[in-house]
């Protein structure tokens, strides 16, 4: 699926394939593969963000790890800003892994336990070399924390004395500080209070607006992704179903699977349940190509 301005393009996935091998038998051949991602295109433009939905185990966050390269694809590209990922070797890819940051779901395993914030957040602009002395990464790390909410007397505290939304400020600004363009946030509010996650949310648009970042957004929650998205695709079976502007395709969706994701907000709409069973019945599971019903929305029915 392609039609965006390739100036305007930072991201462009095309026929992403992630396949893992379940078994073997007893000669060592593989003997089951599970498609994790199936053939999934997508782009997203510069300054955008993409909200990428659908329930576990549709393969969205597999999708975010292999644009990170965290995993090898299959098969399929991901271009970077015009550069082809597949073809670059780990030497190659370092100032890549600069410009794209990830966040991810869990801020209690994600943050070495032995390792103080300042640490933490220093460690990336020491790989990189961003600054050449010591007081000025500690300067950099502290205007940081106190961006992201938290205050500079946390420089030398560690990740368990901070609640759940505080570890995922201090993630916030550990991905934010080599100065990224493109961020993977991995369902990160999923393991947060409802009553921080509008927080987090709202930060993470702030910053995106202050540091013109380029966000993947993977979730669950329709609600919230709706809130952050410019657009949204909604993956099934490791197959986007459905691709459209946020408003548009809360307002107009076309996919029963969709329809059956967004049947839980406000209010379930057991109609809509018995659709998407019906879907699945009547052999859903071969998603057919996207294809644009009107502009800009796209999806995949017969």
């Amino acid at each position: 699926m392609t039609g965006s301005n390739a100036k305007d393009v930072l991201v462009d996935v095309q026929g992403l394939k992630k396949h893992f091998v379940k078994g073997r038998d007893v000669w060592g051949r593989s003997n089951e593969v599970l498609k994790a991602v199936d053939g999934v295109s997508f782009q997203i433009r510069r300054g955008e963000t993409f909200g990428l939905v659908g329930e576990s185990g549709s393969g969205k966050s597999t999708v975010g790890r292999c644009l990170i390269r965290l995993y090898d694809y299959t098969d399929g590209t991901v271009r970077f800003d015009g550069h082809d990922l597949t073809k670059l070797g780990e030497k190659q890819l370092k100032p890549f892994r600069r410009r794209i940051q990830t966040i991810f779901q869990d801020p209690y395993s994600s943050l070495n336990p032995g390792m103080n914030v300042l640490e933490l957040i220093g460690e990336p602009m020491n790989i990189h070399g961003l600054y050449a002395r010591a007081d000025e990464r500690k300067e950099a790390v502290a205007a940081l924390l106190e961006r992201v909410g938290l205050k500079r007397e946390h420089l030398y505290r560690y990740p368990h004395e901070f609640s759940g939304g505080q570890r995922q400020r201090i993630s916030i600004a550990r991905a934010l500080s080599v100065r990224p363009d493109f961020v993977v946030c991995d369902e990160p509010i999923s393991a947060l209070d409802v009553s921080v996650q509008a927080q987090v949310v709202n930060m993470l648009e702030d910053l995106q607006n202050e540091f013109g970042l380029t966000y993947l957004f993977i979730a669950h929650d329709l609600s919230m992704v709706r809130h952050i998205s410019d657009r949204i695709g909604v993956l099934y079976g490791g197959r986007l179903v459905e691709v459209a502007d946020s408003d548009e395709l809360y307002e107009n969706p076309l996919h029963p699977y969709t329809k059956a994701l967004l049947s839980s907000i406000p209010v379930p709409d057991p109609r809509a349940v018995q659709e998407r069973a019906e879907w699945k019945a009547d052999g859903g599971e071969d998603i057919p190509e996207l294809r644009e019903a009107s502009p800009g929305h796209f999806v995949a029915l017969p």
